[in-house]
């Protein structure tokens, strides 16, 4: 009897172990946030229940709340408990008019100006005292912005050098971000012998270009999102903080096919001087602006699709590998990361459409930010190939990029009430 017992208590000692293992995986594994549209509730799979959390935001004010935003965005509080009963995690359920969306595909190229300077480069010279690097010594790294320079506002690396070279070789204050994180250096700069001229050892980068896929435009609106990654610098591979930036049209006139361990990549063209549109945000979900009236995207509006309507299988990719307007090809997706990751890797998705394997090989640079619809609704965006698979890929959810492209309008909006 005692043997019956004492394997019993085991018994139930793993059950408990492996209910506490299951509970903070999925803990780990499913999102704080999700989206609903106005009226419905969050369906997830059979196991979970979200029970609204009791004493949140009163009926009243999130009623005013969702009427008074041009969204129609309410949100309240919820407890996600597996079979209805087993607490898991307390979520943030946010409400919305159900946004339609135009898939696009269009390629579009970019002009991006820096807020401040990105050091990418730190280096030594020639000096009376010997080999020097005055940038070194302040402590200034590489991936450092620089936003100020002996009190002056700079926007680029002719204003830095400017700065130094009248500087005599004196001290010059240095305002900088690190990691989000404010700092300030002092840089003496030295007198290089090659050219006579006062220096601090280093290059910084004031502007980018490039060319990417438009992922949707809001016709309520006019924002737009693309890329579903940001813009990051070549060297330092930081994200480019972004002070300005204009959107350029583009015809893509051919494709390097990629292939294991090469990636092929678009080769496009600016085709136009006048800009369709402005950038407003540059941030891990892509980028994003606002386009003017004659922008006029190919495809017809589509709802967005929340994370958890996802589901594998198949589904579409609107991109563009020749001209100028997008064509539908097939895809799988292979897999689903529900997590709040914000990598942009949210899903993995494979090319099965023959056309675009034989005229691309699958998934190429600039293809980044190609809009996936499935079951009718646009679900995502592609945003990085894989180096030794090029039918292979990731792909972030729409729903994020929805976000992001919110707060890129409010961004906006603040900008034109500043000035």
């Amino acid at each position: 009897m005692r043997k019956y017992i004492k394997a019993g208590a085991i018994l139930i000692n793993a059950l408990i172990i492996g209910l506490l293992l299951l509970i903070l995986y999925y803990n780990h594994t499913l999102p704080n946030n999700y989206y609903v549209t106005a009226g419905s509730e969050l369906r997830l799979t059979g196991v979970f229940e979200a029970v609204r959390c009791v004493g949140d935001v009163s009926a009243a004010k999130q009623a005013a709340a969702y009427s008074s935003s041009a969204d129609g965005i309410s949100s309240h509080k919820a407890e996600l408990r597996l079979l209805g009963i087993i607490p898991i995690k307390t979520i943030n359920i946010r409400e919305v008019k159900e946004p339609v969306l135009i898939p696009c595909g269009e390629p579009f190229g970019i002009k991006l100006l820096t807020d401040g300077v990105v050091v990418v480069e730190v280096s030594g010279f020639y000096s009376d005292g010997g080999f020097v690097s005055p940038a070194a010594t302040a402590g200034i790294r590489v991936g450092d912005i620089i936003k100020y320079a002996g009190g002056q506002r700079v926007s680029s690396n002719e204003e830095i050098e400017a700065i130094m070279s009248q500087s005599g070789g004196q001290a010059v204050s240095v305002n900088l971000e690190r990691e989000e994180k404010a700092f300030e250096a002092t840089v003496y700069p030295a007198l290089c012998k090659p050219d006579d001229s006062y220096r601090a050892g280093m290059w910084v980068r004031d502007s980018s270009a490039g060319i990417g896929t438009i992922t949707f435009y809001n016709p309520n609106t006019g924002m737009f999102a693309g890329l579903g990654h940001p813009v990051c610098d070549v060297d330092t591979g930081k994200i480019m903080p972004l002070r300005s930036g204009e959107v350029i049209k583009v015809m893509i006139n051919g494709v390097k096919k990629g292939k294991s361990g090469a990636p092929g990549e678009l080769a496009g063209m600016f085709i136009s001087d006048n800009p369709i549109g402005i950038l407003g945000r540059n941030s891990k979900g892509g980028l994003f602006g606002h386009m003017n009236n004659g922008f006029n995207p190919s495809n017809q509006g589509l709802p967005l699709g929340m994370r958890q309507e996802i589901e594998t299988g198949e589904a579409y990719i609107y991109s563009t590998v020749k001209g100028t307007a997008p064509s539908m090809y097939k895809i799988i997706i292979e897999k689903i990361d529900f997590s709040d990751s914000d990598n942009g890797k949210n899903m993995i998705i494979r090319v099965i459409d023959e056309e675009l394997l034989a005229i691309s090989g699958g998934i190429v640079q600039g293809m980044s930010g190609s809009p996936i619809v499935q079951n009718g609704k646009l679900v995502g965006a592609v945003t990085h190939v894989f180096i030794n698979n090029p039918a292979k890929g990731y792909a972030i959810f729409a729903d994020y990029m929805y976000d992001e492209s919110l707060k890129a309008q409010a961004d906006l909006f603040a900008l034109d009430d500043a000035a």
